[in-house]
């Protein structure tokens, strides 16, 4: 028995006529029509069409694609016909069939999602949910996203860093620390790369990361998370105008390039993308104030903006948009005072509708 193939499904086409190929792939479907038996064969580029037909093949080989379960993991081996009623103007008509490993019947869930399933029996069965084609659209789109994030700050001078997880003390505050044994020793899960960022940007000036980051936030709710994936960047010799200027231009190179790279994953999540153009809007913390005072929400000076008041800003931007001027108290130590007027501070955050993606 062997694993290979020689095409990928995506790579089956009418140029391929008449060529003998090995595709390896999971059975999505069959469909039994008596004399004649299509066999939906699924790899991860796509779906390709397997047509046996009782007359034309040997009896083994109908008898077995007759006998195929869903999801069972499969080898065919056939010859490539041109099709006009086959979906991608192809089909393989088979002259070998390989069952490397049988799925039981029933499945726990319908992994074409067009049977639902409650999440509790999803994450039970979470290798067959994941087949599912929206779960497969976010790992894709996922894979991409950092793709063009590397290629992004790599073009620009930065240099990638990867810095510790476990970490003696806190960076961002005590409250959200996740504490851990340390061989007898107290020690936490990084919440920021923050100090250590800073720290190379004395050597190496441009840094970024993408990692791993953990906060203890009890919050039941669809945006905040435990763990999470984050990007964080720090330059030298630049102040807040050069680090907006440059999160205008990676937010529109990566827009960009999603939609280039992944249309059929954003149309599988029914997702659309807008083009951004930069520079984005910005609105100064006191303008932010006045806003929800003309909406009735009255927010004293020095303040946090809470949700709510953050949903009624979102509502005047169709595009990502600053708010900058912040309370130094507000922001952590780090941040630098206003020369200017030291109760203010340079610092911003970085708005998609009422939800905070950057801040610095």
């Amino acid at each position: 028995m062997s694993f290979k193939r020689t095409h990928y499904t995506s790579q089956v086409n009418a140029e391929l006529e008449d060529t003998k190929i090995r595709l390896v792939g999971w059975v999505h479907e069959v469909r039994d029509l008596g004399g004649i038996r299509f066999l939906l064969l699924r790899d991860r580029e796509g779906v390709v069409q397997v047509t046996a037909k009782a007359k034309e093949i040997p009896e083994e080989i109908f008898e077995t694609i007759g006998k195929l379960t869903k999801e069972s993991v499969i080898a065919v081996e056939g010859v490539v016909k041109k099709s006009s009623k086959a979906k991608l103007g192809v089909e393989v008509i088979p002259y070998k069939v390989e069952v490397i490993n049988e799925a039981l019947s029933p499945l726990p869930l319908d992994p074409t999602g067009k049977i639902p399933a409650e999440l509790n029996t999803r994450l039970d069965s979470r290798f067959i949910d994941l087949r599912r084609p929206e779960e497969k659209a976010v790992f894709i789109i996922h894979h991409h996203l950092i793709q063009l994030t590397r290629e992004f700050f790599s073009s620009r001078g930065f240099i990638e860093v990867v810095t510790p997880r476990i970490l003696a003390t806190a960076t961002e505050g005590g409250a959200t620390l996740f504490s851990i044994d340390y061989f007898g020793s107290k020690a936490y899960l990084a919440q920021s790369p923050q100090l250590y960022k800073e720290e190379l940007t004395g050597s190496l000036e441009k840094v970024f990361e993408i990692g791993l980051f953990f906060r203890a936030e009890e919050s039941n709710t669809t945006y905040h998370l435990n763990e999470f994936l984050s990007l964080d960047i720090e330059e030298a010799f630049a102040d807040e105008e050069d680090v907006m200027k440059l999160l205008e231009e990676y937010l529109t190179f990566i827009f960009r390039g999603v939609k280039e790279r992944c249309p059929d994953e954003l149309k599988t999540l029914g997702r659309r993308l807008e083009d951004l153009t930069p520079p984005f809007k910005k609105l100064t913390y006191d303008d932010a104030l006045e806003v929800l005072r003309r909406k009735g929400l009255e927010i004293g000076w020095g303040e946090d903006l809470s949700t709510p008041a953050l949903r009624i800003l979102g509502e005047f931007f169709n595009e990502p948009f600053f708010i900058v001027d912040w309370p130094t108290h507000l922001k952590p130590f780090y941040i630098m005072p206003r020369e200017d007027d030291p109760k203010l501070s340079y610092s911003f955050d970085l708005m998609y509708g009422w939800l905070e993606i950057a801040s610095g």
